[in-house]
């Protein structure tokens, strides 16, 4: 290894390094403050607590109603998430897979689905959820965010796929299976890699989106956890801790998804590098 090897490692291991640092240790004082009384926090925010206020997360999940945040984001998210990859993968399939006419029109019809703003069609979707009377319901994000995501969710799968030797289906062909068959039992399981990025990228935006959710949600009862968190931290002005376990809360099932799907993820994107 040559020295400019060495230092192109050392340079790029430090800036990765400070980076991680910089978006880890607002996280990790969060959390930290998240467990002190407001006493505490005002005395010396950057102090570990002297005991932890566990109360602290009782009270903010009754204050700020996040039972009922929590169920609708989780609905919201899974619902968009399982209707995105499904489609995605089978379009994937059909386009990587299986060489028809229309095919690279298809492909680039869903290549110009990344360019256009997505914020940009935010009241042309408020005026057609308005039309078919889909204003304030589930169905008025859930359909938006399938359809945001789907471009996306195709490049990547359609890529990974692309590259799978011929002879997984000729085989799967020579077995009696049909066009289906090979798709769910041969194709899907060796995409597993790919599906966790996709599935993670989509889980993420889901789970944080407002914009949207501010625009086309008004009910209370429908409302998805950052509205809730929204809502909370403009009542809760005085109490910071109560604000900081409310985010604390809402960060854990990102992790949460995240630790489940890291070797996949991890896999994937190993698998990524070597065809490029």
């Amino acid at each position: 290894m040559n020295k400019k090897s060495v230092g192109f490692r050392i340079f790029a291991y430090t800036f990765l390094s400070l980076f991680a640092m910089m978006n880890i240790v607002p996280l990790f004082w969060m959390v930290v403050n998240s467990f002190k009384n407001e006493q505490e926090y005002a005395a010396s925010p950057f102090s570990f607590p002297e005991a932890l206020h566990f109360s602290n997360y009782a009270e903010a999940w009754k204050v700020a109603n996040m039972n009922v945040y929590f169920l609708n984001s989780l609905f919201v998210t899974f619902a968009s998430l399982i209707v995105t990859v499904f489609f995605g993968a089978l379009a994937s399939y059909f386009l990587s897979r299986f060489q028809f006419k229309l095919r690279g029109f298809t492909y680039g019809v869903f290549l110009l689905g990344m360019l256009v703003p997505i914020h940009a069609t935010l009241i042309p979707i408020f005026l057609i959820m308005q039309k078919l009377h889909l204003l304030d319901t589930h169905l008025s994000l859930i359909l938006p965010y399938t359809a945001f995501h789907l471009s996306l969710t195709i490049i990547i799968l359609e890529g990974f796929m692309r590259g799978f030797p011929k002879d997984l289906e000729e085989s799967g062909v020579m077995d009696g299976a049909g066009i289906f068959r090979i798709f769910w039992s041969i194709i899907l399981p060796i995409t597993r890699p790919a599906m966790a990025t996709v599935v993670i990228l989509n889980f993420i935006y889901n789970w944080n989106e407002y914009l949207f959710a501010l625009v086309l949600i008004s009910s209370s009862a429908l409302k998805t956890l950052p509205l809730g968190l929204a809502n909370f931290v403009g009542i809760e002005t005085a109490s910071l801790t109560l604000q900081m376990a409310a985010l604390t809360m809402a960060l854990i099932p990102i992790i949460i998804f995240y630790l489940l799907l890291q070797k996949q993820l991890v896999t994937g994107m190993t698998a990524g590098a070597v065809k490029g």
